[in-house]
């Protein structure tokens, strides 16, 4: 029988072995040809000087590309020194640094002076989805690289042949349709790329750098492909001087989190098989102890680069590995480019190669235990500029956005169930903060790693005084101006339940708050804050207005023009909504962690993983039981967490489209904000939480000690 099949095996194994040379070869010579194409561009010219020095600019730089893609066939990445490597990953991406931006194509703005307003910001976003090949050339991704050269080729000749037959530009629709039929014949090939690199380990081209590399030597850094900056290489450096121990905490800590996860909310670990991982370039010395940790947990990683190309939805918020920020501006100035061919045929069609890719992986998709991210923090505020050059979307594409996007997440959560998988965050600064980075990253692995014991026993004590409250009442001081009531769950068996969650160090890495689900009728009134950043972006002035737990109206100070800072915040926080619910009332109780963000300065820098643990908290959006309300969770304490949805996610049985918002925003007031935080009983007794930025209820002193401690040394 074993001969048998040996011999069904070996024709099929010789068949698939001939057809994947047979594809190379045609790859091979399908890329000789359109690079033969792309080579005469530069010498050439059809009659418009404008468009000739556009499209010769974008074929110096794939010309580029193909210089690259030879430079690491014949192994440069091994032999070059760090200066050549160095130089190279430079000349990469100089083009939209931002001291060249104001000159480069990639800037709609600029991209539009030379070509005019009809193809400006087309034209613009080509040349960002051709920039998009870098990442595809250093992983060898051919299928990829000749698509876009062909697109390339293909818009280059429209121009020519139009111009030399009929001496005009093609119609924008023309080009418009060359663009619009790329991104829906491509949309399967992308579907099934991006659902295998995150439910499989298949093909894993960052872990094969994480454990084959040189960790010691930081040009390994430069085999992604990716930018290089100080902030990679430092912190590269940096952790190839701390002892194997400290990186065992950090990773430890990190796994231990993710596989506590699971076991606090009784889900099986063991069904489990693939992890995905999410970082930063420079930390891949601590990825690969925790890809170890996670070996023994029977866990393979599934590690991809984050999203640069149209066809794989890349947005502000980076999912994935990823490099330095090269220009945060250019990110911000193209956010929008599915404008161009965003309409009902092509959200369809994406959402039925999403459910293709998940039918194809729905075994990997069950087996899939969820996202371990390593966040970073200390980065250049970036203030972003909007330009009225740039791609925009109409209200009808963003209903259809918003629409794509909670479909597409009910199609995940198919094949992906949300009551059998978990996550863990934990974020690190980058040497960027300032010359107090070494000091600053061992006080946050002080931070990441404190006992959750003392949290868990302190924590409790303030669950107990709120789980008898009504509602509680929250005073900002100072320049704060939020007054907001917040209505709770009423405990129909208060010896068995309670309202508030009680969050120790596991998915949300360090410890310290307690959450609830609030009630949203009876939720009224202001939140404000005066400076905050949520998702890399800064807010000023921030003020929500609730009514009934919704958001009735908003606005920042950030622009001029007040319409200008609404459309901000209605894209960044409510990610297109007309309205969001507050889907998390919080109490964040890490004053450590406030300490030295205050020690340091760094409290407009801190990520919001840290910044919602230094103070209370509101999230917009979904809960945070979103898609597993129906899962009894419980407390340290035995009793169950009972306030996990609200008036709108209850009715996710008969209208899942109203239920959820796919998105979900913390906002949090820091304790030198915070006048008052009050728990109210239903016969008005008051019971304080916070007075003036310190922990007034009996048992939570302990809470205060870092608070005293930092004002002792200030003195």
């Amino acid at each position: 029988m074993m001969e048998k099949k040996e011999t069904i095996r070996e024709p099929q194994e010789s068949e698939s072995r001939t057809q994947g040379l047979q594809t190379q070869k045609l790859q091979e010579e399908r890329l000789e040809l359109v690079l033969a194409r792309v080579r005469r561009i530069p010498q050439e010219h059809f009659g418009a000087a404008s468009f000739e020095e556009y499209f010769a600019a974008v074929a110096q730089f794939l010309l580029l590309l193909e210089e690259t893609r030879a430079f690491l066939e014949r192994g440069g990445l091994g032999t070059a020194s760090l200066e050549e490597l160095t130089a190279r990953n430079h000349a990469l991406y100089e083009d939209i640094m931002p001291i060249h931006y104001e000159e480069s194509y990639a800037n709609p703005a600029y991209a539009v002076k030379r070509l005019g307003d009809e193809f400006g910001a087309m034209l613009s976003f080509l040349y960002v989805e051709m920039r998009s090949l870098i990442g595809f050339v250093y992983e060898g991704r051919m299928e990829e690289i000749l698509i876009r050269l062909e697109l390339f080729a293909e818009i280059y000749t429209a121009f020519v042949y139009e111009w030399q037959e009929n001496h005009r530009l093609p119609l924008y629709e023309d080009i418009r349709g060359i663009l619009y039929w790329f991104v829906s014949d491509y949309a399967d090939m992308a579907a099934e790329n991006r659902t295998r690199e995150l439910l499989t380990s298949e093909d894993n081209f960052a872990a094969g750098i994480i454990r084959a590399g040189d960790l010691s030597d930081v040009r390994y850094l430069f085999s992604y492909g990716e930018y290089v900056g100080d902030n990679e290489i430092e912190t590269a450096r940096f952790l190839a001087k701390l002892p194997q121990e400290t990186i065992n905490l950090m990773a430890d800590t990190y796994t231990e989190g993710y596989r506590i996860g699971f076991e606090a909310t009784g889900k099986d670990l063991s069904k489990k098989k693939t992890v995905e991982i999410r970082y930063r370039l420079g930390f891949e010395r601590m990825i690969k102890k925790a890809v170890e940790n996670f070996a023994e947990l029977g866990l393979r990683p599934s590690i991809y680069r984050a999203a640069y190309s149209i066809l794989y939805n890349p947005t502000l918020y980076k999912a994935g590995f990823f490099g330095g920020e090269v220009n945060r501006q250019c990110d911000y100035d193209h956010k929008d480019d599915r404008a161009l061919f965003l309409d009902k045929n092509y959200v369809n069609r994406k959402l039925q190669v999403s459910r293709t890719a998940f039918e194809k992986y729905k075994k990997e998709a069950l087996e899939y235990a969820g996202p371990a991210v390593v966040e970073t923090f200390g980065e250049k505020e970036f203030e972003p500029v909007n330009k009225p050059e740039c791609i925009s979307m109409s209200g009808e594409q963003n209903r259809l956005w918003v629409e794509y996007r909670s479909r597409a997440g009910e199609i995940q959560r198919e094949y992906i169930l949300e009551e059998e998988r978990s996550f863990t965050i934990i974020a690190f600064p980058v040497p960027e903060i300032g010359d107090f980075f070494p000091e600053l990253f061992q006080e946050v692995i002080q931070i990441n790693t404190l006992d959750y014991r003392l949290y868990r026993d302190i924590q409790q004590k303030i669950i107990n005084a709120l789980d008898t409250a009504d509602h509680c009442e929250i005073k900002g001081m100072k320049d704060n101006r939020t007054s907001l009531v917040v209505k709770l769950y009423e405990l129909k068996d208060p010896q068995r339940e309670t309202i508030f969650e009680n969050c120790v160090a596991d998915v949300n890495i360090p410890v310290g708050e307690v959450f609830t689900s609030p009630v949203l009728a009876g939720t009224n009134g202001v939140l404000h804050v005066t400076r905050v950043f949520l998702n890399g972006l800064e807010y000023k002035n921030l003020e929500l207005i609730f009514r009934d737990g919704m958001i009735q109206d908003y606005s920042c100070s950030n622009f001029e023009k007040p319409e200008e800072s609404r459309a901000f915040i209605k894209e960044n926080i409510l990610f297109r909504h007309k309205s969001l619910p507050i889907g998390e009332f919080a109490i964040g109780t890490n004053t450590a962690a406030y300490v030295t963000a205050r020690k340091y300065g760094i409290e407009d820098k801190l990520p919001i993983l840290i910044a919602e643990k230094t103070g209370p908290h509101f999230a917009v959006g979904d809960t945070c039981y979103s898609h597993a309300e129906d899962i009894k969770v419980y407390n340290p304490d035995g009793k169950e967490i009972v306030a996990r949805d609200n008036e709108l996610s209850r009715l996710r049985d008969k209208n899942p489209a109203g239920a959820y918002f796919n998105c979900h925003t913390d906002i949090t007031i820091p304790y030198d904000e915070l006048g008052e935080l009050t728990a109210v009983r239903k016969d008005g007794t008051r019971i304080p939480i916070i007075k003036e930025g310190r922990f007034v209820l009996p048992g939570t002193e302990a809470l205060n000690r870092p608070l005293d401690q930092a004002a002792q040394s200030d003195r």
